[in-house]
C-alpha cells in the first residue's frame, strides 16, 4: 500500500463523499453514527465524509484522496491502521469462528493480562463500548455503597446517568434521574467536596477523566483519592480515551494514582470494539451478586478479544508509548513555533499533552472562531492532512509524517495570515463551514 506523499490540492475532488452524505441524509439521523463524525463538523463541500481504507499513518477516502490522519478514529487507532500484530491475530481467529454457546478462552487470558499491567485491574469484565463500562461502573458503585449520588466530571457517554443534568442533552430522560448526578471542575476538589456537603452520606462515587486537555494540578488526583476513602465513595477512572494511551497501565499507571475501578475501550484493540470494566475484587464481586444485573451477548466476541491480545502484546514488547509521546510532544511544539514565527499568537495554538491536544483558533476577543477553524481545516484536507482539531498520534506516526504534517500547517497559517489582513476569511471557504446546518446537495430545501 501507498506511503508516499499527501496528493495535491489540484487532484482532489469529493465528489463520491458528498453523494454519500446525500444518501446517508435519507436513512440515517445525522447522516452519521457517531456525532464527531457529522458531515456538519467538517467544511461540507471539501472535506471528505467517508473513509474507505486505513493503513498505518494514512487513510483513503471515497474518492481516493489520501490523507495522514490526525485523530485515530477519535481514539481508537493506538498502533496504526491495519497494524500487522492485530490484523493477524484477528484473522487467523475469524478462521475459528467469533461467537460460541460458550466462553472462549481468551476470555481468561485478556482478563489476566489485564491483572498484569492495569494496577486497579483484579478482576475484569467486558463490554462493547464505553457507554457500557462507564455506566456500569456507576452502578457497580450505587449497589455497593447503597447510595444514590454520582458525582462527576468529563464526558462519559450518552446513557441518562451522564446526560440527565445536561439541560441541552436530556430529551427523552425523566427530570428525576438529574437529581442523582452531580457535576465538579476539573482540578477544583472545593467542588468536590461541596457535592459531598449537599448530598450527605449519599454519594456512590466519584467518576473523572484522570486527564483532560490540562495535567491535575497541586495533587489533584490524590485529593481524589483521599477523598473518596474518607467520605466511604467509590473511585472511578475512565480510562476510555487514555486507557494504553499514557502508558501500557493508563493514565493511573503514568499519575502513579489507583482508582477502584476503571473503564476502558478506545486504544484496547486498537479499533475492534471492545471495552472493559477492571477494579478491585471488592467492588468488582458486585457483579455476582444475586441481586445484580449486568450480561451482554457480543461482550463474547473472539476476535476482538485476539485483537485485545495482540495489542497490549505489542506494547509490552515494543516502545509505543515512548514513540507516542516524542511525536505527539514535536508536533505540539513544532506548531506552535510556526504560530509564533507568523506573528498568530492569541489566534491560534496546540494545546494539551502529547498523546492527546487540540488545535484551536480564536478571534481578537479571544472567543472561539469557527470560521477561522474552517478555513484552516479546508486548507489542510486539500493537502492531504485530516485535521479535525483534536491530534492523537499512533505507534505508526513516522518523523516524515511529522515533517509532511508540519509543512501542511504552515501553508496553511499562511493562508489564515493573508485572510486575516485582508479580512475575508468567509469569503476563501469553498463549501459550508462546520457547524453549518447539512444541507441537501440535490438542490432540494434543507
Amino acid at each position: 500500500m501507498s506511503r508516499g506523499s499527501p496528493l495535491a490540492s489540484s487532484d482532489r475532488s469529493t465528489a463520491q463523499s458528498q453523494e454519500l452524505v446525500e444518501r446517508a441524509s435519507k436513512v440515517i439521523p445525522n447522516a452519521t453514527q457517531t456525532g464527531s463524525k457529522r458531515p456538519t463538523q467538517f467544511v461540507q463541500g471539501v472535506s471528505p465524509s467517508h473513509i474507505v481504507r486505513g493503513d498505518g499513518s494514512r487513510l483513503w477516502d471515497a474518492d481516493g484522496n489520501e490523507y495522514i490522519d490526525c485523530n485515530a478514529a477519535l481514539g481508537p487507532i493506538l498502533l496504526g491502521h491495519n497494524h500487522p500484530a492485530v490484523t493477524d491475530a484477528v484473522k487467523s481467529q475469524l478462521d475459528e469462528g467469533t461467537m460460541f454457546t460458550m466462553e472462549h478462552p481468551l476470555h481468561v487470558e485478556v482478563a489476566e493480562l489485564f491483572t498484569e499491567v492495569v494496577p486497579c485491574a483484579e478482576m475484569v469484565r467486558f463490554a462493547k463500548s464505553g457507554n457500557d463500562v462507564t455506566t456500569l461502573a456507576a452502578k457497580v458503585a450505587r449497589a455497593y455503597t447503597e447510595r444514590d449520588v454520582i458525582a462527576t466530571q468529563g464526558y462519559h457517554g450518552w446513557p441518562d446517568v451522564w446526560m440527565s443534568n445536561k439541560p441541552s442533552l436530556d430529551a427523552g430522560i425523566p427530570d428525576v434521574i438529574g437529581e442523582y448526578t452531580e457535576e465538579f471542575e476539573y482540578n477544583d476538589i472545593e467542588s468536590v467536596e461541596q457535592i459531598f456537603a449537599d448530598h450527605p452520606d449519599n454519594v456512590a462515587a466519584i467518576v473523572t477523566t484522570p486527564v483532560n486537555l490540562e495535567e491535575p494540578e497541586d495533587g489533584f488526583l490524590e485529593e481524589l483519592r483521599e477523598l473518596a476513602d474518607r467520605e466511604g465513595a467509590v473511585l472511578v477512572f475512565d480510562e476510555v480515551l487514555t486507557g494504553f494511551r499514557f502508558a501500557l497501565g493508563g493514565a493511573q499507571e503514568y499519575y502513579g494514582v489507583t482508582p477502584d475501578l476503571g473503564c476502558f475501550a478506545k486504544g484496547m484493540a486498537n479499533g475492534f470494539p471492545i471495552s472493559a470494566l477492571a477494579g478491585k475484587r471488592e467492588y468488582m464481586e458486585v457483579i455476582s451478586r444475586g441481586d445484580f444485573f449486568y450480561s451482554m451477548t457480543y461482550a463474547g466476541d473472539a476476535a476482538s478479544l485476539a485483537a485485545t491480545k495482540a495489542a497490549i502484546t505489542v506494547q509490552q514488547e515494543e516502545d509505543v508509548h515512548e514513540h507516542i509521546f516524542r511525536v505527539g510532544e514535536s508536533l505540539m511544539h513544532s506548531y506552535n513555533e510556526i504560530v509564533a514565527e507568523l506573528g498568530l499568537g492569541g489566534r491560534t495554538r496546540a494545546h494539551g499533552l502529547p498523546p492527546r491536544f487540540v488545535i484551536q483558533f480564536f478571534d481578537e476577543d479571544g472567543d472561539h472562531d469557527q470560521l477561522a477553524r474552517s478555513l484552516f481545516m479546508q486548507e489542510a484536507h486539500k493537502r492531504g492532512v485530516l485535521y479535525t482539531g483534536g491530534h492523537i498520534p499512533t505507534y505508526s506516526h513516522t518523523d516524515e509524517d511529522i515533517d509532511q504534517i508540519l509543512s501542511v500547517y504552515h501553508e496553511c497559517l499562511e493562508v489564515l495570515v493573508d485572510a486575516f489582513e485582508n479580512d475575508n476569511v468567509a469569503d476563501r471557504l469553498e463549501g459550508d463551514p462546520v457547524g453549518a446546518t447539512l444541507r441537501q446537495r440535490t438542490g432540494e430545501n434543507d
